[in-house]
């Protein structure tokens, strides 16, 4: 009996993780593949969040997702969890600096990974009881949108947190082109690292 309710349990969570999956995928819907939003968030920080409608225009189906529908991209297959290059993640709907390259970390969970935000105001923590467990949900401040989560299980050296983001919800900008895309005042922090 025990086993046979194991196996209606998992079969419950798969048909629930594939319709939530299912319907945030609409059929022959055409969306460039990616689009950035982002302009740095030193300009116009007063400027409205886009409408959903113009948010599907420039962002790719999984970004929206993500971001707007509070989806999980699949571990180990986004396009950030292995990248090892010097720089910052902004979000990709405002553009606000979010993380950095210094602070990113490989916690094995298949997703980018970091122990703190560049600036705690641009990170927003909202409690999340979804999935029958309490967890630390972490939004954009300024667009609003759904990053990932919080968790405690971080290097106990830098504070014990581990920032767990989605890559579809970042843009890495190189440390090379920072200046140029308008985020030259995190230049210093890579400088003290030379």
């Amino acid at each position: 009996m025990l086993i046979f309710c194991a196996v209606v349990f998992v079969s419950l969570i798969g048909v629930l993780i594939f319709l939530n999956r299912a319907r945030a995928q609409k059929p022959n819907e055409s969306v460039p593949q990616f689009t950035s939003m982002t302009t740095p968030s030193s300009t116009d920080q007063t400027s409205p969040k886009p409408s959903p409608e113009e948010l599907k225009k420039k962002l790719t189906p999984e970004q929206y997702h993500v971001t707007q529908q509070c989806g999980t991209e699949p571990p180990f297959r986004n396009e950030y969890w292995d990248n090892h290059r010097a720089g910052i993640y902004v979000d990709v709907v405002s553009g606000e600096p979010l993380f950095s390259s210094l602070d990113k970390f490989d916690s094995g969970s298949g997703w980018p990974s970091f122990t703190k935000p560049i600036d705690n105001k641009n990170v927003a923590e909202k409690s999340d009881r979804t999935l029958g467990m309490e967890r630390t949900e972490v939004r954009g401040s300024k667009s609003d949108s759904h990053l990932g989560h919080l968790f405690d299980d971080g290097p106990g050296d830098k504070g014990g947190m581990r920032f767990c983001i989605n890559s579809a919800a970042l843009r890495f900008i190189p440390v090379e082109k920072l200046k140029e895309e308008g985020y030259g005042q995190y230049l210093p922090l890579f400088e003290k690292k030379k």
